[in-house]
């Protein structure tokens, strides 16, 4: 079990990583985001890759907070999009995964992350058009529409208005492929 100390070294780093990726993850931004010294960082963590390995497993735990809260939406707008932005560091954390999938750590983690997020989502987006498609199409379409989304969406404009606004014109697109 993590110490209240501990923890937040952890979710300020989720925060740093998710808003500006690995570049802006350095230990001594962290300290100061912290409030500590860098020798504390060290003290509880031996160096940055394990480090980093906590943080890939805490955005996992997220994924199953987010998970639990998206089986129980009813729809897309408003249910899922309230969750997107409680959650938007969570998405943005994955957004960053995507970024540096290039690199093996956050690789695995991406498809880790791919099985969880896109499972709910697929639920509920198929249940808000409807598709015709066999269950390989919908997982083609599905990761598109998926990394589309992380691409585009910012902490900026991960507000109600934008998300509303991205998927009501993603279910004008679909609908009329389909």
């Amino acid at each position: 079990m993590k110490t209240d100390h501990i923890d937040i070294w952890i979710k300020k780093a989720y925060r740093i990583f998710a808003l500006n990726g690995q570049e802006g993850l350095k230990i001594e931004r962290l300290a100061k985001e912290v409030g500590k010294s860098k020798s504390s960082f060290y003290h509880h963590f031996a160096d940055l890759d394990l480090f980093i390995d906590t943080l890939l497993e805490y955005h996992l735990d997220q994924l199953q907070v987010i998970t639990e809260k998206e089986n129980q939406a009813q729809s897309i707008d408003p249910d899922l999009i309230n969750i997107f932005i409680e959650h938007k560091i969570d998405f943005l954390f994955y957004k960053q995964l995507l970024v540096n999938k290039h690199q093996e750590v956050y690789q695995k983690t991406l498809l880790k992350s791919n099985k969880v997020i896109e499972k709910v989502f697929e639920m509920n987006w198929v249940n808000d058009i409807n598709p015709k498609l066999e269950k390989r199409q919908i997982d083609a379409i599905l990761s598109l529409i998926v990394e589309n989304f992380l691409l585009q969406n910012t902490v900026d404009n991960m507000n109600y208005d934008s998300l509303s606004e991205y998927f009501t014109n993603l279910k004008k697109i679909t609908t009329n492929l389909f």
